[in-house]
């Protein structure tokens, strides 16, 4: 069972490194292993994938995933990875992020009705208990500073950072490496799961369990992903890509995963889908022999948007994107017809002027400049090349009128195949 959890990982590339003995332990049966999630925001983003889909393997390995969110440790900063200090913020904003990260959470793995139901826990329930004297007496005697030091976390921001590195977050190692005594104590858990920019906190942690309690404890740990092009995994020109769809709508996150590079493509299905190897395969020759059809993106998109936002989400996202390709309007709210045609031109209209007999369709597209010209717009017309909210207008004294407003808000032309342009209805 375990073993075929490494060959999971090893097979879909997931696996960077492990401790030494960690594949023969998780072989003697049954376990509990955690991934920690800091709450420094109110959503997870796509960068929190591999190590949930790390607990997802696990999970339908038959091993107990223990999910940690980092209460606690949130307030503190983890430096791993950063190449300054971050802001700092106050217990109510940790505390209601990681309310936020639990909903996340249990989306993707199962809490009940299973074996093996995975755990969810706050590190914030011991560490707000625990005294700084006896934190210094149990903890930090186990961690010279010598040690701490070489660190590749702390030695880059010695290195890189001008201002250093703060005590606070030099303190981050002992923080994370307790955490896993904790878990150790409480649930017999012996496996860490991580970035493999946490490999020196999970080390520590196995440490100090090591010194503490003389048992041994593991820890393997995964790629940190970077595109093809060299850009950082999750990021886009409007920031990260988000699982909350308040942040990041179904339609963006199904599209960022739509626009998929080829190069990257066969890594993010094994990484990110649950697909089998065969299935995975066969789209991996699609790729090679029919790039242009992008059947292999076209699934990646459609199985991760399904695990984050449902059969329901993947269906407005589906329909949303075929709105662009002249697909039917009807269906869609407010919010999502803003958020399709968000960069497409755009301008304003009062809608005084739509009421009564309305404003004709060949005076309206010169006035936003779909059009060069009213002879130009009469020209499209006539051609079959006008589109109003996506159906097509062929009489050229059409007139436009309140009714025509989708939502009351919106009014969308299109010239040719792909030209769009977006009215916004001011009242």
């Amino acid at each position: 069972m375990s073993l075929n959890l490494f060959e999971e990982y090893r097979w879909r590339g997931m696996l960077y490194d492990a401790t030494e003995g960690t594949e023969a332990a998780l072989a003697e049966g049954s376990h509990s292993a955690y991934a920690g999630f800091d709450p420094t925001a109110d959503s997870l983003h796509v960068g929190h994938l591999l190590p949930i889909m790390g607990l997802v393997h696990l999970q339908r390995a038959g091993h107990t995933p223990i999910a940690l969110v980092g209460g606690g440790t949130g307030l503190i900063g983890d430096p791993s990875g950063k190449s300054s200090e971050r802001s700092l913020l106050n217990e109510d904003e940790v505390r209601a992020n990681a309310q936020a990260v639990r909903a996340q959470l249990e989306s993707f793995l199962d809490f009940e009705g299973v074996p093996n139901p995975a755990r969810l826990v706050n590190n914030l329930d011991w560490l707000d208990e625990l005294g700084i004297l006896e934190f210094l007496r149990d903890v930090g005697k186990h961690f010279p500073v010598n040690s701490m030091l070489r660190k590749e976390t702390v030695r880059r921001r010695l290195e890189d950072d001008a201002t250093g590195i703060s005590y606070t977050e030099f303190s981050y190692l002992l923080l994370q490496s307790y955490d896993f005594y904790r878990l150790f104590r409480e649930y017999g858990c012996r496996f860490q799961l991580g970035g493999s920019d946490q490999w020196g906190n999970i080390t520590g942690g196995i440490e100090l369990i090591r010194r503490i309690t003389g048992e041994r404890s593991y820890g393997a740990v995964f790629p940190l992903i970077t595109t093809s092009s060299g850009v950082k995994f999750g990021k886009t020109e409007e920031g990260a890509v988000w699982l909350d769809p308040r942040r990041t709508s179904p339609y963006r996150f199904y599209q960022y995963w739509l626009n998929t590079d080829d190069a990257d493509t066969a890594r993010y299905l094994r990484f990110f889908t649950l697909l089998p190897k065969d299935e995975i395969e066969a789209l991996d020759r699609a790729l090679e022999e029919r790039p242009q059809e992008r059947e292999a993106q076209r699934r990646l998109a459609e199985e991760v948007t399904r695990t984050v936002h449902g059969e329901g989400g993947l269906d407005r996202a589906r329909r949303a994107s075929k709105v662009l390709f002249g697909g039917d309007l009807d269906g869609l709210d407010a919010a999502e017809i803003e958020d399709i045609f968000k960069d497409v031109p755009s301008s304003s209209l009062e809608s005084s002027r739509l009421r009564g007999e309305g404003l004709g369709l060949v005076a309206l597209i010169a006035e936003v400049g779909a059009a060069t010209s009213r002879g130009d717009a009469r020209r499209g017309i006539a051609q079959g090349g006008v589109y109003l909210n996506n159906e097509r207008i062929t009489d050229p004294h059409y007139a436009v009128t309140v009714r025509d407003a989708l939502h009351d808000q919106f009014l969308v032309l299109r010239k040719g195949k792909k030209r769009y342009h977006l009215i916004r209805i001011q009242r």
